[in-house]
C-alpha cells in the first residue's frame, strides 16, 4: 500500500526506473518516448551528464544557504546568463522553485512597484480566457481556464479576462490575420477603459498558449499592439513563458519572435529541464530601481529561492542550450516534426488544426473538420487518447476544454530538444495508431 497522495486516487501509475535520452523506462522494462517532456519540462532528455555533474559538484560544496544570509556563485552566474540573453530592459532575476511561484512573484512585484511609485490605486489584473498561469491562488485567479478556477473561485482575487489570440477559432471569414490580431488586442484597451486606467496594474499573457489550448501562437502584430496599449495606459506587461520559454519555441525567450519587450517575464520548466526544481522572474531595471530607491525590500520570499544546487543545474542547462548549440536544434527539428504531423494528419477527418512553434506543437481534434464542431465533452476524447498513447509507449499531453474550458480536445507535444528523425517517426507512428484506436 502506497502512502503517496497521488494526482488521481483512482489510477495507479507505473513506477519509473530510469531515463535515457528522450525515453523513460518503468520497473517492468517498458520504454516510453517522452513526447511532451513531461509537461514541457525535459528539454534535454533524461540523462544529460553535464547537468547532473554540475549538480553533484555543487552538492560537494554546499547544498543550501538561505538567501536572507547568503548569495551563491551558481545563483549569481545563472542570473548573469539569463540577463545576457533576455529582452532589452530586463535587468534583474528573482529565482524561485517553479512556475507558479514565478507568477506569484511577478504579481506581487507589480503591486509593490505601484505602491513604491505612489500609485496605490493600481491593483487590477487583466489576462485572457483559456490561459493558464499556475495553481497557487494568485496565479490560478489570473488564469482564464474555468475548469481549473471554478472550485476555488470563492478564495481568489478578482481578475478580468479578454479574448485570447486564437486564430483557428476566432478569426472570421474574410478577416485578415493581421486585422484579427489587432481586433482582439484592442479588447485590452476596451477593458482597461471599462475598469478605469488608473486602477489597472498589469496585463498577463503567454506568448504561445500552452496547456489549456495546445500551443496556440499569436498572429503577427498582436503583441506589438498589446505593448502599445500597455504603454499608453501605464500598465505593466507580464509575459508568462513558464511553458513556452527557454528555447521551446526556437528562441531562448518566446517573445523574441514577436519583437516585444515585457516589463516582467516568468520562466521555469525548461530552465531546470527537470533536473532540479527551479523558476525565475525577470524584471526591468525601472521596476527594480523603484524598489531600490524606495523601501529597498521586496515583501516576498520562499525558503528555497536561489537554491545553489538548483541554480548550478539551471546554469548547466543554459550552457547546453547556448554554448553547446542545442537551442539551434529546435527550429529545424520543429519544422521536421510539423511536416511529419501534417503528412500524417493534415487530411485526417478529426484533426482540425496543427499549430505551434519550434518543438511546441498542438493538434486540435474535432468531430467535424468542415464545421470545426468539437467532440461531445462526455466522450472525453482527450482522456481516451492519453491512455491509448501511454499504453502504446508514448507520453504526450492531451487535454480537454480547449475552446472554453468545457468543449474541445487537443494534444500538446513538447519533445526534448535532443530528438532525432527516428524519434519523430516513432512519435508520429504511435500517435497515428492511438488515434485510430480511439477515433476509428
Amino acid at each position: 500500500m502506497s502512502h503517496i497522495f497521488p494526482r488521481h486516487t483512482k489510477a495507479t501509475p507505473p513506477t519509473v526506473a530510469y531515463g535515457k535520452g528522450p525515453h523513460l523506462y518503468d520497473t517492468t522494462g517498458k520504454r516510453y518516448l517522452d513526447g511532451s517532456g513531461g509537461a514541457a519540462v525535459s528539454c534535454l532528455g533524461h540523462s544529460d551528464a553535464a547537468v547532473t555533474d554540475a549538480i553533484k559538484a555543487q552538492l560537494d560544496k554546499v547544498a543550501f544557504a538561505h538567501t536572507s544570509f547568503f548569495t551563491s556563485d551558481p545563483a549569481e552566474s545563472l542570473a548573469d546568463a539569463l540577463i545576457a540573453h533576455a529582452p532589452e530592459g530586463l535587468e534583474r532575476v528573482y529565482l524561485v522553485s517553479g512556475g507558479s511561484e514565478a507568477v506569484e512573484a511577478a504579481l506581487k512585484l507589480a503591486r509593490q512597484y505601484y505602491l513604491e511609485v505612489g500609485q496605490p490605486q493600481r491593483h487590477r489584473i487583466i489576462a485572457r480566457r483559456q490561459s493558464y498561469h499556475g495553481n497557487t491562488l494568485g496565479a490560478l485567479a489570473t488564469g482564464g481556464n474555468m475548469w481549473r478556477r471554478t472550485p476555488f473561485a470563492p478564495m481568489m482575487i478578482e481578475t478580468t479576462h479578454i479574448a485570447p489570440c486564437y486564430e483557428y477559432r476566432g478569426r472570421t471569414e474574410g478577416e485578415s490575420a493581421w486585422d484579427y490580431g489587432q481586433r482582439v488586442a484592442d479588447e485590452l484597451e476596451t477593458e482597461i477603459t471599462r475598469l478605469g486606467p488608473e486602477t489597472v496594474m498589469a496585463f498577463v499573457a503567454e506568448p504561445v498558449v500552452g496547456a489549456t489550448a495546445g500551443a496556440v501562437p499569436p498572429v503577427e502584430g498582436y503583441f506589438k499592439r498589446v505593448r502599445e496599449i500597455c504603454d499608453r495606459h501605464g500598465v505593466l506587461l507580464i509575459l508568462d513563458e513558464v511553458m513556452c520559454g527557454m528555447g521551446r519555441t526556437g528562441t531562448l525567450f518566446a517573445c523574441e519572435q514577436d519583437g516585444v519587450r515585457p516589463d516582467i517575464i516568468t520562466v521555469a520548466k525548461g530552465l531546470g529541464a527537470g533536473y532540479q526544481p527551479i523558476g525565475a522572474m525577470l524584471c526591468s531595471g525601472d521596476i527594480y530601481a523603484a524598489i531600490e530607491g524606495g523601501s529597498g525590500f521586496f515583501q516576498h520570499g520562499h525558503t528555497y529561492i536561489g537554491h545553489p544546487a538548483a541554480a548550478a543545474g539551471a546554469g548547466a542547462v543554459l550552457s547546453r542550450l547556448i554554448d553547446d548549440g542545442l537551442l539551434s536544434h529546435v527550429a529545424p527539428m520543429g519544422e521536421r516534426l510539423d511536416a511529419a504531423l501534417h503528412d500524417a494528419f493534415g487530411q485526417h477527418p478529426h484533426v482540425g488544426d496543427i499549430r505551434g512553434r519550434g518543438l511546441f506543437r498542438g493538434i486540435e481534434l474535432v468531430a467535424d473538420r468542415d464545421t470545426k464542431q468539437p467532440f461531445d465533452p462526455s466522450r472525453a476524447v482527450h482522456k481516451a487518447l492519453k491512455k491509448a498513447t501511454f499504453d502504446n509507449g508514448l507520453i504526450c499531453y492531451p487535454m480537454g476544454g480547449t475552446i472554453d474550458g468545457q468543449s474541445g480536445d487537443h494534444i500538446l507535444l513538447a519533445p526534448p530538444f535532443i530528438i532525432e528523425d527516428a524519434d519523430i517517426d516513432e512519435l508520429v507512428g504511435i500517435l497515428d495508431k492511438s488515434l485510430r484506436q480511439v477515433l476509428g
